[in-house]
């Protein structure tokens, strides 16, 4: 589907500030849609917003449909009387600029299993909990139980459990369901929180002409609540574990792939069911943002299968994906929908027909478009308007960083092609993402406050050390929002009532 002209910025919630040792859906987030407001900007991109996993990665979450307990507004929880002042002094560890996810998830559980224990000894109806968990019932239950088994089992991988939990069997699920009752409770009461919470601040964001772009990974997590709990929908060994497993050969980012470890699809079952557990999926993200952007797009029309055996990506082969079945089956229960495919790495001509089957608007990055010459489909003057162009993604370095890093014929490119002299190349590629013809341009918010790259939020294939930058409101003047909306203004991506000529 086409989408109209408009502009956004991509920030992920854990990198708003806030008191507590990372972003969440706090008063700062409420405060950042009306900076965008202020901006003309009418998306905000976010990240999966579902738990983090090995290396923080909110791409390795631990449900499909479950989110992140982190982003949890404490101060909403003190206002209900769930905690008090005293519980919610700071932490030494907490860092203005960085997450420390060491910190932060522990300090945060904790106030989370208080706030939980007052809610239960409430003697007040608990009607709305009470709907929510029925509501949910059909990921819910088996979320909850999984999360307080891997806490029970010190987070081994599932395949590790007692021998009946591994297996599912009814006796063990009962058993365990009886013996961790209270710990069930507790997850059930973080994910109400947790999508109440997120609700409002949609809500709030929609009012105000903001739309949010929410974000679904193709692959999930093995130690997660639906790979334990449907492992028929899987590529698993007699053993549990995967026999393969995803990532994507050598690239741009990496010369031996990327090695990304979550189990494959068995997607022969998946048709069987008639796509059911996908749909499913779609419809829970939809439910939640206004458009969904769906993570390595191309892996639907063909995927990199790697022996879980092996230690780099390099000794996969390409495996045929669902294609148009899987859509044809996504369009017959839901309809056309607000979809965006990342279509970035190996784009074959069978990914480029999947995309013009269904309509779907791809990606460039400016930060990939002056390697080559005038024909680099990445630039700007070879975009179609079905198209969402970004400076870069949530896996490049910063519009800095990068030009910082660039070789020299790409920096001579880029100030030929951009007018530019390199100083403010943050703001170049910001005002060409924004002339483009692309329906959407998105903007990293590290670009607009010209930031290096200690700042980027991601380097694929590195396992540890990212997903924690943050930014503090006193790195924003009243000209960065000024600049942005003067830019957005001119190019038609707002309205230019507040423009002076």
């Amino acid at each position: 589907m086409h989408f109209p002209r408009s502009s956004g910025i991509l920030l992920h919630p854990t990198s708003l500030p806030g008191p507590y040792g990372s972003g969440d859906f706090g008063a700062a987030a409420f405060h950042f849609v009306d900076w965008l407001v202020s901006a003309g900007q009418k998306m905000w991109q976010i990240l999966p917003l579902g738990g983090i996993g090995p290396g923080n990665s909110p791409y390795m979450s631990s449900s499909a449909f479950a989110g992140n307990i982190l982003l949890i507004d404490l101060d909403d929880l003190r206002a209900h009387g769930w905690l008090n002042d005293d519980e919610l002094s700071s932490h030494p560890g907490f860092m203005a600029h960085r997450v420390d996810y060491s910190v932060v998830y522990q300090y945060r559980l904790d106030k989370l299993r208080v706030a939980a224990s007052r809610f239960f000894a409430n003697n007040q109806s608990h009607s709305e909990f009470q709907e929510f968990c029925a509501a949910e019932q059909s990921w819910l239950d088996d979320y909850s139980l999984f999360m307080a088994l891997a806490e029970k089992f010190e987070w081994r991988d599932w395949a590790h459990w007692a021998p009946g939990l591994a297996n599912r069997e009814k006796k063990a699920l009962a058993k365990a369901m009886v013996e961790l009752a209270h710990e069930i409770e507790f997850w059930n009461f973080c994910q109400w929180c947790f999508f109440r919470q997120w609700r409002k601040l949609k809500q709030y964001a929609n009012q105000r002409g903001v739309q949010i772009i929410g974000d679904i990974p193709i692959f999930i997590a093995y130690q997660s609540a639906e790979v334990w709990a449907r492992q028929d929908l899987f590529e698993l060994g007699d053993d549990h574990l995967p026999v393969v497993i995803a990532g994507v050969p050598p690239d741009y980012f990496s010369t031996t792939g990327q090695r990304w470890g979550n189990p494959l699809y068995r997607w022969s079952v998946h048709e069987k069911e008639e796509y059911s557990w996908w749909i499913e999926r779609i419809r829970k993200t939809i439910e939640l943002v206004n458009i969904v952007r769906i993570d390595h797009f191309r892996g639907f029309a063909g995927y990199w299968e790697i022996p879980a055996s092996e230690q780099t990506a390099i000794n996969g082969r390409w495996m045929p994906g669902p294609g148009e079945k899987l859509f044809n089956a996504v369009q017959a229960k839901l309809g056309t929908l607000p979809i965006i495919a990342e279509d970035l790495g190996v784009v074959t001509p069978d990914v480029v027909a999947l995309l013009e089957q269904f309509n779907f608007p791809g990606m460039r990055i400016l930060q990939f478009a002056f390697g080559g010459g005038s024909d680099n489909p990445y630039l700007p003057h070879n975009f179609k308007n079905n198209t969402v162009v970004y400076g870069g993604t949530h896996d490049n370095d910063t519009a800095v960083g990068w030009f910082n890093s660039a070789s020299q014929h790409e920096r001579t490119f880029a100030c030929k092609y951009l007018g530019s002299d390199g100083r403010e190349i943050n703001w170049e590629l910001i005002h060409a993402a924004s002339g483009s013809i692309a329906d959407i341009a998105i903007h990293p918010f590290q670009d607009i406050l010209g930031l290096d790259s200690e700042h980027r939020m991601n380097l694929p294939g590195k396992a540890e050390g990212y997903w924690e930058w943050r930014f503090t409101w006193e790195q924003l003047t009243p000209r960065h929002a000024e600049r942005l909306y003067e830019i957005t203004a001119v190019h038609g991506r707002c309205a230019a009532d507040r423009l002076t000529f």
